[in-house]
């Protein structure tokens, strides 16, 4: 590539709401290419950058999203990673949060922005949050420091309509508002309105100037267990019993609580000594999982573990990044603990 000073920009573009048109036959939305989407938007080519792309072929709904793609995604951002200042992803939004959330972990030593970005409306539309989106993000991850000329933004994060979220912080809250994803426990890290303001202090940086790092080894051998009022024993225990299950993230009522029921109790504590990592993070979508009250005390007490204020996302990924790594369940349950690139507040 011909060295500039302009920014260099990598646009992924896996599919998504943003991408798609009506198919005049069934009225449904579908995928459409990269051009399409570009030729939507000619005020990207206002902006002084140096962009390229790469796209999924054929581009896909993020609901068909799994770590395969994940590891697409990883892959292609560590290949490209010397030649390009920031990279933008285009996603969907459905399973959005799910993808900044692996890619965090899936990036070690991560100093780039990549912002993940879509849009509740196709971008062909009249009225779209599409363009302004692609527009912002484009922006955001050609930002630099201007005290040091580093990007200011260095870690995977979602940007959509007026905010910048951490991505492994983040869940999509609304179907239908163009506002569509929050961090409920983490603040914003820029805020976008008639300029971008960034938020200095939560944004992610790292000690060490450490090459980057791909992790590709996502395992799916992992599951996901709602409490809810009526579960009854022989449910958890199928539940529990998933054919290569190691991990289970058990969602929870309030700051972690549970029935207290011995049989609950018992079949949480038996696959705990059978060796299954369990997580336990909060149904709510504020707040975090705190030894509080009895009910959630005898859950640590049967060796599940506190997620804190981790998002469902986030324990999920963090889990499957573990174990893909090929930790054995010991190293898994003390690595839950703790935080690995900001997802998590003790």
């Amino acid at each position: 590539m011909e060295q500039t000073s302009r920014p260099r920009i990598l646009i992924v573009y896996t599919g998504g709401t943003i991408g798609m048109i009506e198919d005049p036959a069934t009225h449904t939305l579908r995928p459409f290419n990269f051009n399409h989407l570009i030729d939507n938007v000619p005020k990207v080519k206002m902006l002084d950058y140096d962009i390229d792309h790469i796209q999924f072929n054929p581009p896909i709904d993020s609901s068909n999203i799994n770590p395969t793609h994940w590891q697409q995604i990883a892959s292609a951002i560590g290949k490209e990673y010397d030649r390009y200042d920031g990279f933008v992803v285009l996603h969907g939004t459905d399973t959005m949060a799910y993808t900044a959330s692996a890619l965090s972990f899936m990036l070690e030593n991560l100093r780039k922005p990549v912002i993940i970005t879509g849009s509740q409306l196709p971008i062909g539309e009249v009225r779209t949050d599409g363009e302004e989106n692609l527009i912002t993000a484009l922006q955001i991850a050609a930002a630099t420091d201007p005290v040091n000329g580093e990007p200011m933004v260095q870690e995977v994060a979602i940007l959509f309509e007026n905010y910048l979220w951490r991505g492994n912080r983040s869940t999509k809250m609304s179907a239908d508002n163009f506002n569509a994803f929050k961090s409920n426990n983490y603040p914003s890290l820029a805020k976008i309105g008639l300029s971008i303001q960034f938020n200095h202090d939560a944004l992610w940086r790292v000690n060490q100037r450490l090459p980057l790092r791909v992790h590709k080894g996502m395992s799916t051998d992992v599951i996901v267990v709602y409490t809810y009022p009526g579960m009854t024993e022989t449910s958890l225990r199928q539940q529990l019993a998933t054919p290569g299950a190691k991990g289970v993230v058990l969602k929870t009522y309030g700051a972690g609580n549970a029935t207290t029921d011995e049989w609950f109790n018992r079949a949480i504590s038996e696959a705990v000594e059978r060796g299954m990592v369990i997580v336990n993070v909060t149904q709510c979508v504020n707040g975090g999982v705190k030894r509080k009250y009895f009910t959630g005390d005898c859950l640590a007490r049967a060796g599940v573990i506190s997620g804190h204020d981790l998002t469902t996302e986030a324990a999920l990924t963090k889990l499957m990044f573990l174990f893909g790594m090929g930790c054995t369940p010991k190293q898994v349950a003390n690595r839950m603990l703790h935080p690995i690139v900001g997802e998590m507040s003790i």
